[in-house]
């Protein structure tokens, strides 16, 4: 059997970011589990805002194709979201958008999603955590046909969460993302098979 290969998304750029935060927390806790893991940055994959005029004129941007490719590579996928607007950022919805366009000669547009286990997360300074952006990731995800698991973790008062080392501090979060990984890594164990 090949080694467990999770991919961790965090969905903001932003400087200090709580999600960055609580997506390398997630990164370190799939390490300790012992599955390969790639936690990237979407600033490596800079993309257009999604125009099917832009597609059918200059094609799919290279970026898209390698995060395509880099999303087939592994055998799940975890996405930790901000919330915006009580949905998620559009940078996360853009390279989602343009992810699905892309399709290699023996593929389906989009097949990339087609069954792979997703696990989302999210993080935010109020008590809801991001609970409004998980469920509107989860409705995105699975039009996409990804398979979502149940278990999600919305991350409340973020500000507060984590240590002086960019940990997270307090045990009931501490077990909620542990639970979050241990059923991605159930999971996706069905794609190594």
């Amino acid at each position: 059997m090949s080694a467990l290969k999770i991919l961790v998304i965090p969905g903001s750029l932003r400087t200090g970011s709580h999600n960055a935060k609580l997506a390398a927390a997630a990164a370190y806790q799939l390490a300790q589990a012992g599955v390969d893991v790639t936690r990237l940055s979407l600033a490596d994959f800079p993309l257009p805002i999604y125009d099917g005029d832009l597609q059918s004129k200059s094609g799919v941007p290279k970026h898209a194709v390698n995060l395509k490719r880099m999303i087939g590579a592994h055998h799940g996928v975890l996405m930790v979201t901000p919330e915006y607007n009580s949905s998620v950022p559009p940078l996360l919805k853009n390279t989602i958008d343009w992810v699905s366009r892309v399709h290699d000669a023996h593929e389906t547009r989009g097949q990339v999603f087609h069954g792979r286990a997703f696990a989302i997360a999210a993080a935010s300074e109020n008590r809801l955590g991001g609970t409004r952006a998980l469920t509107a990731l989860r409705l995105i995800l699975s039009a996409c046909r990804a398979m979502v698991i149940p278990n999600q973790l919305a991350l409340s008062f973020a500000g507060e969460a984590y240590d002086d080392m960019d940990r997270l501090k307090h045990p009931a979060d501490i077990e909620a993302l542990g639970a979050l990984v241990r059923q991605l890594i159930e999971v996706s164990q069905h794609e190594v098979r």
